[in-house]
C-alpha cells in the first residue's frame, strides 16, 4: 500500500481494514509480519489487512500521527477504531481484529 492508494484501500473499503505501518529495518515489524500474514489469510473475507512502509509512505504515516512502529490501525467506514503500537502475539492480535468487525 503507498500514500498513492490508501484512500482507495482503506478510506473507501466496505469491509473493516487493519494496517499495519512498519519498515524493512524494523526488527518488531518483522516478528509480527507473519503472523498478520496468516490473519489475512484466515479473516480474507471479514477484514481487509494491508501494511503500509513508513519509509516509501511517510505522508501517510505522518497524517495518521504514527509515531513507533509497527503500528496497527483499525478503520471501519474510513474511520480510525482502535490504534495498537507494539507486537502483539497471534492470540492477542486476532481478539483485537474480532473487536473491530
Amino acid at each position: 500500500m503507498t500514500d498513492t492508494n490508501f484512500k482507495k484501500e482503506v478510506l473507501e473499503s466496505k469491509l473493516p481494514v487493519l494496517v499495519d505501518f512498519w519498515a524493512s529495518w524494523c526488527s518488531p515489524c518483522k516478528m509480527i509480519a507473519p503472523i498478520i500474514e496468516e490473519l489475512a489469510k484466515e479473516y480474507v473475507h471479514k477484514i481487509k489487512i494491508g501494511k503500509l512502509d513508513v519509509d516509501t509512505s511517510p505522508k501517510t504515516a505522518t497524517a495518521y500521527g504514527i509515531m513507533s512502529i509497527p503500528t496497527l490501525v483499525f478503520f471501519n467506514n474510513g474511520k480510525i477504531m482502535e490504534q495498537v503500537a507494539g507486537v502483539l502475539n497471534k492470540t492477542d492480535l486476532k481478539k483485537k481484529i474480532e473487536a473491530n468487525l
